[in-house]
């Protein structure tokens, strides 16, 4: 069967349509700056390969491109629309909805709900279903929620310390998120290590989210309630003492909303270094000896081994750490660095490692072993998508 998989970003658009269960892919595109004046890169894959930019006002302009593209006489790959099994969505937060689920009216109000939690997330999910459900009527569409992984945690990794009142009335509890890109990484470990093993994957990119995996399933994870903690991102702060909060609306007079937009927006590698939320920006500031850059990228380096040493302690041993997202596939300085400071659990870096596709970059001594998994959300969600349609 064919199925269409989309990730909607803020301006962005990816999608790649599968024919599963062979998990082969007959094409792939991606779209930038949706909704800028000046137009952006839209790239494509299938018969043909297209590189153009267009104006794309919206997710409905762009989604409809895609869709005339997959079914064209020169660049199609099906011969029509109804070809296609199920849409599936890589979708972030639904009340009460934490794993994979046909999106019904109940699903996208769970959605709408959580829009206060992942308000960056939720409202492009919203606009491309809705979209697809305009232009797909009858075609089935999949939500695979990025807390499904996470379904596995115990509750003391889920649980917070705050009233448990607001967990049983509110649902304040540690959700987790990126579950496709861990889930991925997970199925990679199993073939690689075995059905048994202890794991920290490491999703590193604009986003960043570390997940403990043991024999393949979550058991705790960086991202909480929201995706707003855990390590410094791009431009989110990450960990933060709560009464900062309270601190700066009291000293500085700064409102909820001015202080929630800061923390989300002006946080992490673009607030502490003060050049951008782009790591790569950042290490060649740095480079150039820039004090404030060079700050963020050992901040940034410091929390991650943090985590990854809590995370082993938590598991009782660690048999392998995984990189993947942008960062995580292509900064050296990171991954030398979390090599340096884990070299106490023995770990040997393979200065000859292959520089490029999943591959293992420690030693063969090296008693935890090191890999680069380059993320594939997609094809998890694809998975996940297909093994919903084949249960009913």
């Amino acid at each position: 069967m064919n199925l269409l998989v989309c990730n909607a970003g803020s301006t962005s658009l990816k999608f790649q349509l599968y024919q599963m269960p062979e998990e082969i892919v007959l094409a792939r595109g991606t779209m930038e700056r949706v909704g800028d004046p000046k137009g952006g890169r839209v790239r494509y894959w299938g018969k043909t390969e297209l590189d153009t930019t267009e104006i794309l006002p919206d997710y409905e302009t762009g989604i409809r491109l895609f869709l005339k593209q997959i079914t064209g006489e020169e660049t199609g790959v099906i011969a029509n629309l109804s070809e296609l099994a199920a849409v599936g969505f890589k979708t972030v937060l639904s009340r009460d909805h934490y794993g994979v689920h046909r999106i019904d009216e109940a699903v996208l109000q769970g959605m709408r709900d959580m829009l206060t939690v992942a308000p960056a997330h939720n409202k492009h999910y919203l606009a491309a279903i809705a979209t697809f459900m305009k232009v797909l009527p009858d075609v089935p569409m999949v939500g695979v929620f990025e807390t499904a992984f996470h379904q596995t945690m115990p509750p003391e990794a889920f649980v917070y310390s705050a009233p448990y009142e607001w967990y049983e009335a509110y649902g304040v509890r540690r959700f987790g998120y990126h579950g496709a890109s861990h889930s991925y990484v997970a199925d990679n470990l199993n073939e690689f290590l075995g059905p048994k093993y202890k794991a920290v994957s490491c999703h590193l990119g604009g986003s960043c989210s570390l997940c403990a995996i043991v024999d393949g399933k979550s058991v705790d994870t960086s991202f909480g309630l929201s995706l707003q903690v855990g390590l410094p991102q791009s431009n989110r702060s990450g960990d933060l003492d709560p009464f900062i909060i309270c601190y700066m609306a009291d000293t500085a007079g700064m409102s909820l909303g001015e202080i929630y937009e800061t923390l989300e927006k002006k946080g992490g590698l673009l607030g502490i270094s003060g050049v951008s939320g782009d790591l790569r920006d950042v290490e060649l500031a740095a480079k150039e000896g820039n004090e404030r850059a060079k700050l963020a990228v050992e901040i940034f380096c410091r929390e991650l081994v943090r985590y990854i040493g809590g995370y082993a302690a938590v598991m009782g041993g660690l048999d392998a750490v995984v990189f993947t997202g942008g960062i995580g596939e292509n900064s050296e300085t990171v991954r030398g660095y979390v090599a340096e400071k884990l070299s106490f659990l023995g770990v040997v870096p393979d200065a000859e490692a292959p520089k490029s596709g999943i591959r293992k970059i420690s030693a063969d001594d090296s008693r935890v072993a090191l890999y680069v998994i380059p993320a594939n959300e997609e094809l998890g969600v694809a998975r996940k998508t297909y093994q919903k349609l084949m249960s009913k």
